[in-house]
């Protein structure tokens, strides 16, 4: 079993590449609109799509090495070992059913799309001004369909 030293150690790394990642989104941002001479319309939701998706990434491959640090250290106990390795798994998981549902979401017509899952519920973001009730029936279908949440667990957010 880990040491408390060692949790704790884990976990304020865990927050410190939590509070870097949020500086370097604000910095990037800042940076990209001031390239655009200050005029953020053309940069609005694709920037927030794709530096959502590279914050993701990058919290994932983060969270993936510590576990990975986990189950490689000789001191972990089996019991640490087997917790990292089944987290690590439902990670694997996860990322690969957001992706599919991005895909199966995109297919809808949406010219972008994230997908957050959770225990408790399914987050879409789609690129659209606003959605008909057709199209947020569908996408709740989707999600419904792939998952094992039921329609009130989903949450559809456009953005413009």
């Amino acid at each position: 079993m880990l040491s408390k030293k060692k949790k704790v150690f884990i976990l304020v790394g865990m927050i410190a590449l939590l509070v870097v990642t949020g500086v370097l989104n604000v910095v990037l941002n800042g940076n990209a609109i001031s390239a655009n001479g200050g005029d953020d319309t053309q940069l609005g939701s694709a920037s927030f799509f794709d530096t959502y998706r590279t914050d993701r990434t990058a919290t994932r491959e983060q969270t993936i090495l510590y576990l990975d640090a986990i189950i490689d250290n000789s001191d972990s106990s089996s019991d640490s070992v087997e917790n990292a390795r089944q987290s690590k798994l439902e990670l694997t998981q996860n990322m690969e059913l957001e992706l599919v549902l991005e895909g199966l979401i995109k297919s809808l017509g949406f010219e972008d799309v994230v997908v957050t899952n959770s225990t408790e519920s399914v987050n879409v973001i789609v690129k659209a001004k606003e959605l008909t009730d057709v199209q947020a029936t569908q996408i709740t279908e989707i999600i419904v369909t792939e998952t094992d949440k039921s329609s009130f667990d989903v949450r559809i957010i456009p953005v413009e």
